[in-house]
């Protein structure tokens, strides 16, 4: 073991399978409560590490009418809650730089949206935190662009980092995903995780949303985690369908149990 991020109640580590998941954004008091539980559950069942993810602001919607969230304010008491209740670390992302101070109050990683990955100031401002920080891998970025995030994060002063992958463009309206990109980012000094819902993602493929092919997330997950991924990034909620932001791409929370558990026979396989 190398590298290794402690956390409230758990820790991460390029040794060990971990999970970073829940819904795409703060819905709810309650959805959010659902799905961290479920989580905590099956994870103590299955051993493995799990932070608790949702989104208090999704500042880069398609549309001007899309669900943003509820704000700062409301979704950072809602992720305290959400701590509280079930004993999960926390991860949400910032937008701006001012938010970091404020939101590293609640959240246990600080994570840096992917069209914002190039941001110095924002990287920087995560960074001088303390908290670990997940640089989220930009749709247009190449190995050689995130190894120079990841020491902005090091010059900003963080010591723990996680990069995660989530797709490259390819045309206007979909995404795939390079294998070979957890081999050629396996000495970043950063863990390395595998965004298997955003991955699978049609950006603006619905004209106003985001459209997607949720049965692909499973194989690019199981795929991500035989090519050296060290943890799976997984957005889920109980009813996808209805979800207020990216539901054509969530894995519904049934699923996700019957995924982990092939996960680890593959992570064990190419261990």
């Amino acid at each position: 073991m190398k590298l290794r991020i402690v956390l409230p109640q758990t820790e991460l580590t390029d040794s060990k399978l971990f999970l970073i998941a829940g819904p795409c954004v703060i819905e709810s008091r309650q959805v959010c409560l659902t799905v961290a539980e479920h989580l905590r559950r099956i994870c103590q069942s299955l051993d493995i590490a799990v932070v608790f993810k949702s989104s208090f602001d999704k500042a880069n919607r398609t549309s001007v009418m899309s669900f943003r969230g509820p704000g700062l304010e409301s979704g950072l008491r809602i992720l305290e809650e959400v701590k509280r209740q079930t004993g999960l670390p926390v991860l949400t992302d910032i937008h701006e730089a001012s938010q970091a101070s404020v939101v590293a109050e609640v959240a246990d990683i600080l994570q840096i949206p992917a069209f914002l990955c190039r941001q110095t100031d924002l990287i920087m401002a995560a960074a001088a935190t303390a908290k670990p920080v997940n640089l989220k891998k930009g749709q247009f970025a190449s190995p050689a662009v995130m190894r120079e995030a990841v020491r902005k994060a090091r010059a900003g002063g963080a010591k723990h980092i996680l990069v995660t992958e989530r797709g490259n463009f390819f045309g206007y309206s979909d995404l795939v995903v390079d294998m070979r990109i957890f081999h050629a980012m396996s000495d970043i000094g950063a863990l390395l995780v595998f965004d298997a819902t955003h991955s699978v993602q049609s950006p603006a493929g619905l004209g106003d949303a985001s459209g997607g092919r949720r049965e692909f997330a499973e194989p690019l997950a199981l795929a991500a985690i035989a090519a050296g991924a060290d943890g799976l990034f997984i957005e889920t909620h109980p009813d996808p369908d209805s979800a207020l932001c990216d539901g054509p791409v969530m894995l519904p929370l049934e699923r996700l149990e019957g995924l982990l558990q092939k996960a680890l026979a593959v992570y064990e396989a190419a261990r």
